[in-house]
């Protein structure tokens, strides 16, 4: 087992949904992680890793994610979310669709965005979430992210708005809503979230909690995914026996040999073919010296 997609559902947290998954495959599997936090009112795309599959995390969390979400217009809250508490109302007037639109335009794309104060983010080793319930408020920097989609699905009159929303990693969506409420002279607060993708991974390959206890208890094939399939957002180079035993060996390559010469950027999946099929060896990058830089092994 590697990699198991579970819909979470709205309420509970993403630390939680691991441990109902544990819980329900038994002890066979301790080691369990999830791929990119989802906060509790949230719902969908929750990769879950299981033993070797651990070792992809890191790599799950840098990819793209894709989400839908209902913003509300006139409100603004603590947390920018529903969750929160009241901080101001504004009449929303005669707002549109169109307005919308006009005001989505200037998100798309790069863009620079201050974390939420209720956020896990960690200032002098403390989570940011701990201050704001402690009634404080520490300066964030702006971080760079990037908007890759930003379409307006339906304006509900009149005051709520669904979006479709492709982004990189770190994008607070309680961010965007509360900044395009700002952009609007509104104020604004997210009321729904859904992930519909997560780098590779879809709603249409995952399974609710429900449905996984009930396929354990009918003793019915899990959903799982293997190593490659959780990797396949990232470039890959197929290798042969002897490069794969010095890359499992932590020998020394060199970065040509392993890529033909291909101009490859970030992370890459080194793939053995077998008669089992191909096989993840490692994920690798180029070191500055032109060697091959393992950043994860995985056994045989």
């Amino acid at each position: 087992m590697s990699l198991l997609i579970v819909d979470k559902p709205s309420g509970p947290t993403s630390f939680a949904v691991v441990k109902r998954v544990r819980a329900l495959l038994g002890k066979r599997h301790e080691k369990v992680g999830h791929g990119g936090t989802l906060d509790p009112f949230a719902s969908g795309v929750l990769p879950i890793c299981m033993g070797e599959g651990t070792k992809v995390l890191q790599f799950l969390l840098a990819a793209d994610k894709s989400y839908e979400a209902v913003v509300r217009f006139g409100v603004e809250t603590d947390t920018l979310d529903v969750t929160g508490q009241t901080l101001a109302q504004h009449p929303v007037g005669d707002l549109s669709a169109t307005a919308i639109e006009d005001a989505l335009a200037g998100f798309r794309g790069p863009i620079e965005q201050v974390p939420p104060m209720y956020s896990a983010l960690k200032r002098d080793g403390r989570p940011l979430y701990s201050y704001a319930r402690a009634g404080e408020t520490v300066d964030r920097a702006a971080r760079p992210v990037t908007i890759h989609e930003l379409e307006l699905i339906a304006f509900d009159a009149p005051d709520r708005a669904r979006l479709r929303i492709r982004c990189s990693k770190g994008t607070y969506i309680r961010s965007l809503a509360a900044d395009l409420g700002t952009r609007l002279g509104l104020g604004a607060h997210l009321v729904e979230l859904r992930r519909t993708a997560s780098g590779p991974f879809r709603l249409d390959q995952s399974v609710t909690l429900d449905e996984l206890a009930a396929r354990i208890a009918d003793g019915r094939p899990l959903p799982m995914l293997s190593l490659l399939e959780a990797l396949a957002h990232l470039p890959m180079v197929n290798v042969d026996e002897t490069q794969a035993l010095v890359l499992e060996r932590g020998q020394r390559m060199d970065w040509a040999v392993l890529s033909g010469g291909r101009e490859l950027a970030g992370p890459v999946c080194a793939v053995r073919s077998g008669e089992g099929g191909p096989a993840l060896v490692a994920v690798v990058e180029r070191h500055p010296d032109g060697t091959v830089r393992i950043l994860r092994g995985f056994q045989r």
